[in-house]
């Protein structure tokens, strides 16, 4: 299988199936003498790990990592990254393969058994093989190594709809986000989620829901004009999250409903830098960072393990029914709220090392006036 490594300069390479003995990731690219040590990967790989609430999957996987390469402790006792490669590996402890046994041959509606087949020709039964959204712990692991890269930005994402249920902006609050299952900033709308989905989970279907991230602190200059874009980087790394259908950048589809004069985000002069009177832009102007916070948002569609039957076919061309039992995630977009952490982390701090290598510190501003 081709094509399993994301980045540039930090480069990401993801491996190992949601059924097989372990998965993990080889980031190569990160500068030497960070300190990194496995508990410091660990937090955000906790936030992430199923089994912690009844909205998500029941499988118990304490996702601990290990660092096998790339660091080193010095004289003084602090680990440090080498320079070279750092390979993390996270051991599968609760794979059972009666969760998908049963539908070994079958292909589920909305899932990607049939295009998996059709490319590969093989049908992994393994939670889907590569798939399956037990991939995405990697990419939280690296990104925890991505923002030790880039320390001054801080990257945070929420979960701002489930289904029918949209937060109200004006309640938001970053401190709810860490204090109900949902990662959602409206303690009202988080609410009415946990009766929404308790009658979705226990009915056996699933429901999609939409992830908003935010950086702060983003350097402007970061993202290059045409072929190397932040947002379109972005874009493509919130993409290539399964189970994710679509991805916007600030005013993102909305912005068609703006006049010119409404999407300008007008700009005063600051301290060293100008302050944007608003965001439409999400951060990005021309594929380059503004200063301004850097803002996406990702849609995440229902999964496709439903208990309801549903017509379909077998590899062997017989018609016939699926559902699929087992433990699955009712809203598999809330777990994914790390992982919109760690890829938005993943991306800047790729962007970041490309602009030092190639330009160096971004300017100061004001520039000084000719004379």
């Amino acid at each position: 299988m081709s094509h399993n490594t994301f980045g540039h300069l930090f480069r990401v390479t993801t491996f190992g199936e949601s059924h097989g003995v372990a998965i993990g990731c080889v980031v190569d690219g990160c500068p030497p003498r960070i300190p990194l040590k496995a508990e410091d990967i660990q937090t955000d790989l906790d936030r992430r790990k199923p089994g912690q609430s009844r909205f998500v999957t029941q499988r118990r996987e304490p996702d601990q990592v290990k660092i096998l390469s790339g660091t080193y402790v010095n004289e003084e006792g602090m680990e440090l990254t080498t320079g070279t490669p750092i390979a993390l590996m996270i051991e599968n402890v609760d794979a059972r393969s009666k969760d998908y046994s049963e539908i070994a041959n079958k292909y589920r509606p909305g899932h990607a058994d049939y295009t998996y087949d059709m490319k590969y020709g093989i049908r992994d039964p393994r939670g889907s093989g590569r798939a399956s959204a037990r991939e995405t712990a990697s990419r939280v692991a690296a990104g925890a190594v991505a923002r030790k890269v880039i320390p001054d930005v801080k990257i945070r994402a929420a979960l701002v709809q489930m289904g029918e249920i949209e937060i109200d902006r004006a309640n938001w609050d970053w401190e709810e986000v860490s204090r109900n299952p949902f990662f959602c900033p409206d303690a009202q709308a988080a609410k009415k989620m946990e009766d929404y989905l308790d009658g979705i989970r226990k009915s056996g279907s699933s429901i999609g829901a939409v992830i908003e991230v935010i950086a702060e602190n983003v350097p402007a200059g970061l993202g290059a004009p045409i072929y190397a874009k932040l947002d379109a980087e972005l874009a493509s790394a919130m993409m290539s999250i399964n189970a994710v259908k679509g991805v916007e950048i600030g005013a993102g589809f909305a912005s068609a409903k703006l006049t010119g004069e409404q999407n300008a985000d007008e700009m005063r002069a600051g301290n060293n830098a100008p302050v944007f009177l608003s965001n439409h832009a999400g951060g990005v102007l021309g594929g380059i960072s503004t200063g301004a916070p850097v803002v996406a948002r990702f849609a995440v569609k229902p999964t496709s393990s439903i208990l309801t039957p549903r017509d379909t076919v077998d590899r062997y061309g017989a018609e016939t029914e699926v559902s699929t039992k087992g433990r699955h995630d009712p809203c598999v977009g809330i777990r994914a709220v790390p992982i919109g952490e760690a890829m938005m982390a993943i991306v800047l701090a790729d962007q970041f090392l490309r602009h030092r290598g190639q330009v160096g510190m971004t300017s100061d501003w004001p520039f000084p006036k000719k004379k």
